[in-house]
């Protein structure tokens, strides 16, 4: 799987984390069959395998497309079930949550692409973050959910690696 470069700016280097990231992700639901996207395997009922990666797609929405953006979303998570962005719709595949969550990125790139200024500040309820925030946050979260799905997928059917 393709690294981040070593050497490179700072737009370029928070970018390519991300990109690494997403391509993680991607690869730990690729060929998962349906039982195993909706597997409980640790207490929480939230933490699926294609609960994780659905959730990436709307994070990927909110802080890109909404706060950055500037577009109007639809969002699934409300007061009353804040965790809803994680439920595997039925029907749903590896490969339709894959290429929901897939789409998502590649509207946040070009908005990115669109706007690459990492000092721009966007408002996201009391608080102004920049683009730079929101960046570093999404490798956080998103690694962060890699790992996740790391340790589900091993638990689930034995693959492991990047």
């Amino acid at each position: 799987m393709k690294q981040p470069p070593t050497t490179a700016d700072e737009f370029t280097t928070l970018t390519e984390f991300l990109d690494y990231f997403r391509r993680v992700v991607v690869r730990k639901l690729e060929g998962v069959e349906e039982p195993g996207l909706r597997a409980v395997i640790v207490p929480s009922q939230a933490t699926t395998l294609g609960g994780i990666v659905q959730h990436l797609g709307y994070v990927e929405r909110w802080w890109f497309h909404r706060v950055h953006g500037g577009q109007d979303i639809d969002a699934p998570w409300t007061e009353e079930d804040p965790d809803a962005d994680f439920r595997v719709p039925e029907g749903a595949t590896a490969e339709s949550i894959i290429e929901f969550y897939e789409a998502c990125c590649d509207e946040s790139r070009r908005i990115v692409a669109e706007s690459p200024d990492l000092d721009r500040e966007s408002t996201v309820g009391s608080r102004v973050v920049s683009l730079r925030w929101i960046l570093v946050h999404m490798i956080e979260e998103t690694a962060r959910h890699a790992g996740h799905l790391d340790l589900l997928r091993e638990s689930w059917d034995g693959a492991v690696g990047d």
